[in-house]
């Protein structure tokens, strides 16, 4: 392996006329990026717009919106090719991190389909819902615990009723803003700061006031909120009857806590403390689905139910572990910004909750939760017990005793995974003097690990070693041959989608045996042996 060269001294480049020509003999044009290989003008990491990533996601084949040549249906999204390569990194890597290479956790995959007395014993056909409001003129549906009002109060004493704003990452803002228009409409000025309150905690006598979010001039034309069961039914069978009744699973972890008897009298090893893992799809009918991928109607989920003896405080140090661990691996495994990581402690519980501590994300439109770390007790396997009648208890071959374990879970969205790995690689920087749009992908989680380009298209030597390198290393990962204009583009095509390496094959090639292999966020350039290429990728790829 040979040392770090720029371009210009490794191919001997130099300027002619104004052009870069090689002086091998060959006279390649060459792009201006390769003949200096100036490395980015460092900047300080701005969040993206919400327009920015999305647009992005659509022009390069991350994710479309689903049925979009029907004019779309609201909520659901299909994967292109990069984004599914994407989405499958993060499952793969999360796999292999969080079940395969851990003694003490082992995976299933239960069925998306159940038996709808487990929606029933968890409690989802009872208490899965949100509150929900209807605009009463356009019938346009709403959460109202997203929904947030304020009484527009003017200097003068008087006051313009309420305006009423989604809540965002500055929803105080977005109230003041709203009201300012109607205040200069009516000639007055508008008093600061605005009390907000939730659409949910309206008092009644409040209501007539309260206009839709989209309609200020239509107070009053908001029902009062109601519950809105989330979960999609359908039948199974012939019959359309109640008997017939089934759920798409909201949720993955009921389908590890019914199969816990199972696990544990067929999982070499198991022996408390000790969890179940599982990647699957979940359906919730969102009332208001927002935020591109952030909250749709059809996800997947990555969880792990992990179990522990009983005990007052027996969780607390497993819980705490779990949400180091989750933190550090969204860091290392996923290259997550720490920077842009945070804690939320929640102090309102479910009853049957111990703790829930969420680590959250700063996206484009805020800082939400990323993943949820809850100790969940004993209640899920209590009440599949109870409902059942078929005891989930453990025997402790340590203690000889037999007991309900208590449960840490946590819980985390691929999809929303997947935005928070988008947003976080998402940069803009600049190249002699040219702006160009990166993501900075971990190279665990880039869609394509490497490209390889010929410098020229037409040099059938070039060609035969740089289908031959790319057959090798597609073996192992996603890789593309790209020979379709000039190098300099061909840079900024693979930066645009995330490729941590993109290696050159060139004239000299055909007499040392050696490519140029390019880092994305440097680009700083290594001569390497051909031979050398395919172990280069592996250890950047998978650390060793």
């Amino acid at each position: 392996m040979t040392v770090l060269l720029s371009l210009a001294s490794a191919r001997a480049l130099q300027r002619v006329g104004g052009r870069a020509r090689s002086l091998c003999g060959r006279g390649a044009t060459v792009a201006p990026e390769a003949e200096t290989a100036e490395a980015p003008a460092p900047s300080a990491y701005v969040v993206p717009k919400m327009e920015e990533v999305v647009s992005l996601c659509k022009k390069r084949g991350f994710v479309f919106g689903s049925s979009e040549i029907y004019n779309g249906f609201n909520g659901f999204y299909d994967y292109g090719p990069l984004g599914s390569e994407l989405k499958r990194n993060i499952k793969e890597r999360w796999w292999r991190d969080m079940v395969r290479a851990r003694d003490d956790v082992c995976g299933v995959d239960s069925s998306i389909i159940a038996s709808p007395k487990i929606w029933e014993a968890s409690g989802h056909v009872g208490g899965f819902s949100d509150p929900m409001v209807d605009d009463k003129t356009t019938k346009k549906r709403y959460r109202a615990d997203q929904l947030f009002y304020a009484e527009l109060a003017c200097d003068d004493g008087s006051s313009l009723g309420c305006v009423t704003v989604f809540e965002s990452e500055d929803t105080e803002g977005d109230a003041y803003r709203a009201g300012k228009k109607l205040a200069k409409k009516a000639g007055k000025t508008l008093s600061r700061p605005l009390v907000l309150k939730c659409l949910e905690d309206a008092a009644d006598e409040d209501r007539p006031r309260i206009p839709p979010p989209d309609a200020p001039d239509r107070p009053g034309d908001l029902t009062a909120p109601r519950d809105f069961n989330l979960m999609f039914q359908t039948s199974v069978g012939a019959a359309e009857d109640n008997s017939a009744a089934a759920y798409l699973r909201p949720e993955t972890a009921q389908g590890i806590f019914v199969n816990f008897k199972n696990v544990a009298s067929t999982a070499r090893g198991f022996k408390l403390p000790y969890g179940i893992g599982q990647i699957g799809k979940a359906f919730r009918n969102e009332i208001t689905p927002r935020n591109f991928i952030f909250r749709s109607r059809e996800f997947e989920q990555m969880e792990i139910e992990y179990f522990l003896p009983p005990g007052d405080d027996a969780w607390r140090a497993s819980h705490a572990r779990w949400i180091d661990d989750c933190r550090a691996w969204l860091v290392e495994a996923c290259g997550l910004r720490e920077e842009l990581l945070g804690f939320e402690v929640h102090d309102k519980l479910a009853h049957y909750a111990l703790a829930c501590t969420d680590i959250t994300f700063r996206f484009p439109f805020g800082e939400q939760e990323l993943q949820g770390i809850a100790a969940r007790g004993s209640f899920d396997l209590k009440q599949h017990t109870d409902a059942s009648g078929k005891s989930l208890e453990y025997f402790d071959d340590g203690t000889k005793e037999k007991y309900l374990p208590q449960v840490i879970e946590p819980s985390i969205g691929v999809d929303r995974l997947f935005l928070a790995v988008v947003c976080s690689a998402f940069e803009e920087d600049e190249v002699n003097g040219e702006k160009r749009s990166v993501l900075k992908f971990h190279p665990a989680m880039a869609p394509v690990k490497v490209a390889i380009l010929p410098l020229v298209k037409k040099d059938a030597g070039i060609n035969d070693i740089a289908a031959a390198l790319y057959g090798d290393l597609k073996k192992r990962y996603n890789c593309q041959l790209d020979a379709a204009g000039n190098i300099g583009r061909r840079y900024r095509r693979q930066d645009e989608i995330g490729t941590p390496l993109c290696v050159t094959v060139d004239f000299d090639s055909l007499d040392d045996g050696a490519v140029t292999v390019r880092d994305r966020d440097t680009t700083d350039q290594v001569r390497l042996k051909i031979e050398d290429v395919v172990p280069y990728v592996t250890k950047l790829v998978e650390g060793y």
